[in-house]
């Protein structure tokens, strides 16, 4: 470059001496961290295709884009011989959301005896898509000897919840199905009870004080370290974004503030360019990405509660933070413990419930589902403060032995965009590009069974012919996505309905503004009794009226007759009748949506909830 460019130009030089190096520097830990993440990607896969390959490939269906995977696999439903049950096939189904399909073809595996490595295969198949009974049955055409039999058994149950009887199959093989007995065994270990994170005690010095290599905190600082499952900006669930909202309060309030992940994710679950730390909002979120995880959970744990102790070394924070399930709690117990702080633990689901509830009643007379709820217990029990969502929640965690006195409420709450005066249905459209002219009902939710959203397509058939106007709108991602899409196909309203799949977190504010009337209606399980949702909070403080199953944690929100109408769950001609007269009412609706966001703005903040957080930390720190 020449002089002259120079003096136009002062502020441009070439990169030299210190400045060259500090870029060489970022780029040696950028490839370093991209060589990591690849690694424990490839160690990621290569464990899954040992203990579950059949759920990997519908785990990999799953996280990429509906667009590109539900026409393919309609193609191979209608191509495929009526009576295939090649795995292809099936996945195909599961894929396509074509429930009856996949019934139908079990079916006439069984009628037709299929056996074998065919009949094999098709069991697991069976088990990732929920249908047990049809893994029963092909399984006991099998027979002994069969190559990797073992293995299939053993998910059977495992699926079930006999943790023992999975790991006993196993015993006694060699190679990879040794393996995945090494790991069973040490999750079993883990959720037992036999195994925990352990540190080693702090050296004292002679005047009996505990040495430590971590500075003591500032007085003058407040700071919170939480350790996370998932988070923003690699998982967009209702539980990141309760996070995040957290963080932000938290962080205004004045709190310093960090969050580290869970060892391995965001890379174990696909996102292989993850930096070392995102940040969000100005909440910066740490992660813990080695190269290599250790062999099974006990030893996963320990190398995280180590990895966790270096990290709030250098953060030095007055309190630890986690959320559910047990597992985030031994780690950091732990090292709660190493450093001589206070810990919290926040209760948000009932999780041992959310697994039963995909497998039956028969669930909670199983040895995971007993063993999933000691370890809640003991965690809950030994945290030095426990948080949750709402009163029913906190009776259930007084009832596994947890003193009332350590207990907290921090409900889901709203702030941001939801705070400021929602734009009506017809602008929120024009917004997102949604036809303006129609009324909408609709929910913004993570598409799983257990959300009731089959039951919304069923009431909105009853609705349809009687208001030809009536779109059904329904926002959000998840495994019944497709079974859905399916569903509305059916009914021949495939026209009427939209699928948004995931939206970007900006939007989500503007799709809850669209609906004229925001419904939830969620199936009577202990865990839907129990855990109160985020989103018909916000639809509340949207000014929407909410239409929801009368189920004990929904009625901690919805005031029937005030902000919304609870109807009986399961039953769609009730929701329907809920939804009509909700259609037919302008002023009703308004006046619920008037009421709704009233009580929200003045009980449900997140500012609120970080107060709530911070006269609590303050108070631990007191005691510690």
């Amino acid at each position: 470059m020449g002089q002259g460019t120079r003096r136009l130009y002062p502020a441009f030089r070439p990169l030299h001496g210190t400045h060259l190096r500090a870029v060489r520097q970022i780029r040696r830990r950028i490839l370093s961290q991209q060589f990591r993440n690849i690694s424990l990607a490839a160690r990621t896969v290569a464990e899954h295709l040992t203990d579950d390959p059949i759920l990997l490939c519908l785990q990999i269906l799953r996280r990429l884009p509906a667009r590109l995977v539900r026409r393919p696999a309609l193609l191979i439903c209608r191509l495929a011989r009526t009576n295939s049950t090649s795995a292809t096939v099936l996945l195909a189904c599961i894929a396509a959301g074509d429930t009856a399909g996949l019934q139908r073809r079990f079916a006439a595996a069984v009628a037709r005896g299929l056996s074998g490595q065919q009949a094999r295969r098709a069991a697991d198949v069976a088990l990732v898509a929920n249908l047990p009974q049809w893994a029963d049955q092909l399984l006991a055409n099998v027979l002994p000897g069969t190559s990797r039999l073992a293995a299939t058994e053993a998910r059977r149950r495992w699926y079930g919840g006999a943790m023992s009887q999975a790991v006993a199959v196993l015993g006694g093989e060699t190679g990879a199905l040794a393996r995945q007995h090494a790991r069973l065994a040490a999750e079993l270990a883990v959720f037992s009870g036999a195994a925990a994170p352990k540190l080693r005690s702090p050296k004292r010095s002679a005047a009996g004080a505990a040495v430590s290599n971590a500075s003591a905190p500032i007085p003058s600082e407040k700071r919170v370290l939480h350790l996370l499952t998932n988070s923003l900006p690699h998982t967009n669930s209702g539980y990141a974004q309760r996070t995040h909202s957290i963080l932000v309060a938290q962080q205004a309030a004045g709190w310093g503030v960090r969050a580290v992940t869970r060892l391995g994710y965001p890379v174990q679950v696909g996102k292989i360019l993850a930096k070392g730390t995102d940040v969000v909002d100005g909440v910066p979120y740490q992660r813990m990405l080695p190269g290599r995880l250790a062999a099974g959970m006990d030893s996963r744990l320990q190398q995280q509660t180590e990895e966790l102790l270096r990290v709030a070394r250098g953060f030095r924070p007055d309190v630890l933070h986690t959320t559910t399930h047990f597992v985030n709690g031994l780690v950091v117990r732990e090292v709660a413990k190493a450093l001589d702080i206070p810990w919290v633990y926040e209760v948000r689901g009932q999780l041992a419930d959310t697994w039963a509830a995909r497998r039956g009643p028969e669930a909670k007379d199983s040895e995971r589902y007993r063993l999933f709820q000691e370890r809640e217990a003991e965690v809950m029990q030994s945290a030095d403060l426990v948080v949750t969502l709402g009163e029913t929640m906190k009776e259930a965690i007084v009832a596994a032995g947890v003193s009332a006195d350590k207990i907290i409420l921090a409900p889901n709450a709203v702030g941001g965009d939801f705070l400021k005066e929602p734009m009506n249905p017809q602008a929120a459209r024009r917004a997102l590009g949604l036809p303006v002219d129609a009324q909408y009902i609709g929910t913004v939710s993570s598409l799983v069974d257990y959300e009731g959203l089959d039951d919304l397509v069923s009431a909105f058939a009853l609705l349809a012919p009687e208001h030809p106007d009536l779109r059904l709108l329904i926002v959000g991602d998840g495994a019944e996505f497709a079974a859905l899409q399916t569903q509305v196909r059916g009914l021949g309203l495939t026209e009427r309905a939209i699928f948004t799949g995931r939206v970007p977190r900006d939007q989500t504010v503007l799709y809850h503004q669209a609906l004229d009337i925001f419904v939830v209606p969620r199936k009577d399980l202990d865990v839907t009794r129990a855990v109160t949702p985020l989103k018909p909070v916000e639809a509340l403080a949207s000014a929407r009226p909410v239409v929801a199953s009368n189920l004990p944690a929904l009625r901690e929100i919805v005031n029937d007759g005030v902000n919304g109408t609870l109807v009986p769950s399961e039953t769609p001609a009730a929701l329907a009748a809920a939804i009509r007269r909700l259609l037919e009412d302008e002023a009703l609706r308004r006046d619920f949506g008037v009421r709704g966001r009233t009580a929200m703005l003045r009980t449900r903040t997140w500012a609120a909830d970080a107060a709530t957080y911070g006269r609590a930390y303050q108070q631990l720190r007191k005691v510690s």
